[in-house]
């Protein structure tokens, strides 16, 4: 198999993150990557985010603000911290169009594509990535401070670094396991 078997056989997320983040340049060419995602009608149904700096403050004081039900001081601060696990975040934004064509769903694969050729595309530039979603990609209030529109949607936040320390290697599955032919 070509390299690129062989760098996508051993691609993993990343945890463990520190500056240096991605510079220009590189950041530029990752993003030329994510834009070669299959795009049924060349909708460019996605946009991103970069975050860094004091900006990963403000996106944890949104992560805390949208939290505010809570009055466990502990929780919050977990909360606010999170944005400070890597130097910089990508947010990844479905952005779908209306098109008689291209179903919605078309569209969010695109921007999934996207984010994943976004992801590989800094790790072959030797930085470690971490795709997260949970609670604050699905929170009506961070959407909003993040500016989204209301057929936006969040599909994650690419956590982005210099690998501090690897993690051990996760098992993944046998092909066996997940592919059959059809007819059965």
């Amino acid at each position: 198999m070509s390299s690129v078997t062989d760098f996508l056989l051993n691609r993993a997320s990343e945890p463990r993150l520190e500056a240096p983040a991605p510079d220009a340049p590189t950041l530029e060419r990752a993003f030329a990557c994510a834009a070669r995602a299959p795009d049924h009608a060349l909708l460019r149904p996605w946009r991103y985010l970069v975050i860094e700096g004091e900006g990963l403050e403000a996106l944890g004081d949104l992560f805390a603000d949208a939290c505010r039900d809570t009055s466990d001081k502990k929780k919050l601060d977990k909360i606010r911290n999170k944005s400070l696990r890597a130097p910089m975040i990508i947010v990844g934004i479905a952005s779908p169009k209306k098109h008689p064509k291209v179903p919605e769903v078309e569209q969010l694969l695109s921007a999934g594509a996207g984010m994943s050729f976004l992801g590989l595309a800094l790790q072959d530039a030797g930085y470690g990535v971490m795709w997260r979603t949970g609670d604050m990609a699905y929170n009506q209030q961070v959407r909003e401070g993040l500016g989204l529109e209301d057929r936006e949607s969040v599909i994650g936040f690419l956590y982005t670094g210099t690998v501090s320390s690897s993690k051990p290697p996760v098992p993944r599955p046998e092909p066996a396991d997940f592919v059959a032919r059809w007819p059965l």
